[in-house]
């Protein structure tokens, strides 16, 4: 049965809906958030000195450009408090502390063995760099509000990820060593997606900020799908939501890992992307780290090489395709292209481009933009530590200061 809201839960929403107020319309006065938002200035009065005892307002002084008495300006206050966010790739680690404001704290980039399947090894390394990021914010007199992961893969229960399950390699169990590596943290700690998060940097903080509606599509060794909708991200009942991979788009393609033939990613994927630009690139043997031909491609895309920029614009056809069938399925007002997409974009995107106006205009509406990130390579891990920032909108407000 519904329970019916309490006078506690009408004003937790009130404090959410104010400070999301002043974060994007700072500075401002109480008369502007109340002329806003509707609330009552005698409600709005009471409500910003709960913001100001719990540190996360502050006042900034005066302005006399207005008619009548000067008013109080407000803003976020930027400190005592810090945002943490950490991204898992397959051979290193970023981890970006941020402020109130979403201004950087700090951003470390560490190389590490990498997902290479051996127990324990990726989730130590994870555990050690969020143990030195909590101690550099602790000596900075910073109350950590969130601790989150972007993992590259599915994230089920109790923070273990799947990743590259076609390759064998074990779920890396990041949620207990993170736990164990903290000793169990009074903060909240979150294992997501790193396409999730990524769409919420975008949502953000990205050059597309604050669009309602909003796709972010991660192209590295599997696709994912970041989905923003009214202004909220989509998850699905199980998290699993943004699986964009599994796409069918070319009959004639591979089998993807899902088993099934011409799926997005077993076309547009990094893997296939370089069998198409570096066909020799293999007769060494498996490749286990993708970067040195990524920055390979890149520079002879840069130099015009004629094999390696037609297999971009293929590439970008094939992607095209995906992103046409998830406009028509959710309908985004910009699809935002990550990680390797975003690398190769200046070759990719007049491909995807011109695919998805070909069957827009079938479709009669070519209303949906596509662009690169303007936030890669940081756009997890920054939306790792921006989940904490976005809860605080939704009403899970640390206590006030003693």
């Amino acid at each position: 049965m519904t329970r019916p809201a309490d006078l506690s839960d009408v004003r937790t929403t009130n404090l959410a809906v104010v400070l999301r107020f002043v974060r994007t319309h700072a500075p401002c006065s109480r008369a502007d958030i109340a002329a806003s938002t509707g609330l009552n200035k005698a409600t709005v009065s009471s409500l910003v000195t709960d913001l100001l005892e719990r540190r996360l307002l502050r006042e900034t002084g005066l302005t006399e450009n207005r008619i009548g008495r000067p008013a109080s300006m407000l803003t976020l206050q930027s400190r005592p408090y810090a945002a943490i966010g950490i991204e898992v790739a397959a051979d290193h680690l970023v981890a970006i502390a941020v402020d109130l404001t979403g201004e950087r704290l700090l951003t470390w980039r560490r190389t590490y063995p990498g997902l290479d399947g051996t127990p324990g090894r990726a989730e130590a390394a994870v555990a050690a760099l969020a143990g030195r990021v909590v101690a550099k914010m602790a000596a900075q007199e910073r109350r950590v509000l969130g601790l989150t992961v972007a993992a590259p893969g599915l994230v089920g229960p109790g923070g273990a990820v799947r990743f590259a399950p076609h390759l064998g390699r074990p779920a890396l169990e990041l949620g207990a060593a993170l736990q164990r590596g903290l000793r169990h943290p009074e903060f909240e700690v979150t294992i997501d997606s790193a396409a999730n998060l990524a769409a919420l940097a975008e949502h953000r903080g990205g050059a597309e900020a604050d669009t309602p509606h909003l796709l972010a599509l991660i192209g590295d060794v599997e696709i994912g799908a970041g989905i923003v909708t009214d202004g909220r991200p989509l998850r699905g009942s199980r998290g699993f939501a943004g699986q964009a991979g599994h796409l069918q788009v070319d009959c004639a393609g591979p089998p993807c890992r899902c088993g099934r033939r011409g799926c997005l990613e077993a076309v547009a994927g990094l893997p296939a992307l370089v069998r198409r630009a570096l066909p020799d690139t293999e007769q060494d043997g498996p490749i286990t780290d993708y970067a040195p031909e990524l920055d390979r491609i890149t520079a002879l895309a840069a130099n015009g090489d004629a094999h390696v920029t037609a297999a971009l614009a293929e590439t970008g056809r094939l992607l095209g395709r995906g992103v046409s069938m998830l406009t028509e399925l959710l309908d985004p007002q910009v699809v935002v292209l990550g990680g390797s997409f975003a690398t190769l974009a200046p070759w990719m995107l007049p491909a995807v481009e011109a695919e998805l106006a070909a069957r827009a205009v079938t479709a009669g509406d070519a209303g949906c933009r596509v662009t690169a990130s303007t936030l890669h390579p940081d756009a997890a891990a920054l939306g790792g530590a921006m989940l904490a920032l976005d809860r605080l909108e939704t009403g899970r407000l640390p206590a006030p200061a003693a």
